[in-house]
């Protein structure tokens, strides 16, 4: 990359968030201490974890920046925790079960400052368990009925297909950059969301801000995946369900709103709570439920539309 075009390495903030894996998150650290861009620093967020002592991770690397919650804020709230005593031109977020290549940075911060109308840019995940298999290679619009999409590239192997920069409807939460000019004008993301959701309705508030989002093919991490909440529990059910509502709440709007509302009260929360009923899955129902009830009781709450901001 040339040094006259980026500005001698602008300094990237990478804010990662921690809840009880210590040493998922050591590991995380341990493969950025090998990167090849020269100018980072690294935020540590512990979102008030209570089976460990996250200064373990100080003490191993005394370099980084530890901020240490008294309350778990949640994946939006833990990150912007981090965003806030962030110092960069550019905020990295990355998952701490994330596992990065050498050379990944250097391809995103050069699509960020060669096309500033670029609001965030996520690189290609692949699976860490997985060989040669691939979770990410862009995401497909959020369905304005249904608020569903899907995840171009998912569980296909990797054979060169991805290899190339593209725009995308939404950058992934995992491993997304965004520069801090972006993030002082759209804010930061929303409280409400806690956890699923949050990356897709701040994407959406970038794009409604003019900016595009990104995908490069050419930049690659690994993700471990639900290291944290796991892959079929009650509180990711919970939050998904949850959320799809939230985001439909604050970004669907008009008429397709009321399409998204009838889709979702006559065919959607029916189906989906008979099939956990059918299969037995009785917390998962429960937990779906919950969702649901939480936006029932807060139909009127004008916190669903705050964005905080720096």
């Amino acid at each position: 990359m040339p040094r006259s075009k980026i500005n001698s390495f602008p300094l990237v903030s990478i804010v990662t968030v921690n809840f009880n894996q210590a040493e998922t998150t050591i590991e995380l650290i341990e493969s950025l201490n090998q990167i090849s861009y020269p100018n980072i620093e690294i935020i540590v967020v512990d979102n008030a974890s209570e089976e460990e002592d996250s200064e373990i991770i100080k003490e191993k690397y005394p370099r980084i920046k530890l901020i240490k919650s008294v309350i778990n804020y949640g994946f939006a709230g833990g990150n912007n925790l981090g965003i806030m005593q962030a110092r960069g031109e550019f905020v990295l977020l990355l998952n701490n079960d994330i596992i990065v290549e050498p050379h990944f940075l250097e391809p995103l911060v050069k699509k960020l400052i060669d096309e500033p109308e670029y609001g965030s840019v996520s690189p290609k995940i692949r699976y860490y368990y997985r060989d040669n298999i691939l979770q990410y290679a862009g995401f497909t619009e959020i369905n304005k009925w249904t608020i569903r999409n899907k995840t171009i590239g998912q569980d296909e192997v990797d054979q060169g297909q991805y290899d190339m920069d593209y725009d995308t409807a939404y950058s992934h939460g995992a491993a997304m950059l965004v520069p801090m000019k972006v993030i002082k004008k759209v804010g930061m993301m929303s409280y409400e969301f806690f956890l699923y959701y949050e990356e897709a309705d701040w994407c959406m508030r970038m794009r409604n801000a003019g900016y595009k989002i990104g995908y490069m093919g050419h930049s690659m991490v690994y993700h471990k995946g639900s290291v944290t909440v796991g892959k079929s529990s009650a509180l990711r059910i919970h939050y998904l369900t949850r959320n799809r509502l939230v985001f439909m709440r604050r970004n669907i709007h008009g008429l397709n709103f009321f399409g998204a509302l009838i889709y979702q009260l006559l065919i959607a929360i029916g189906k989906n709570g008979l099939i956990y009923l059918l299969k037995g899955k009785t917390k998962l129902m429960i937990a779906y439920w919950s969702g649901i009830l939480w936006n029932a009781k807060n139909m009127f709450n004008k916190e669903i539309h705050s964005n905080p901001y720096l």
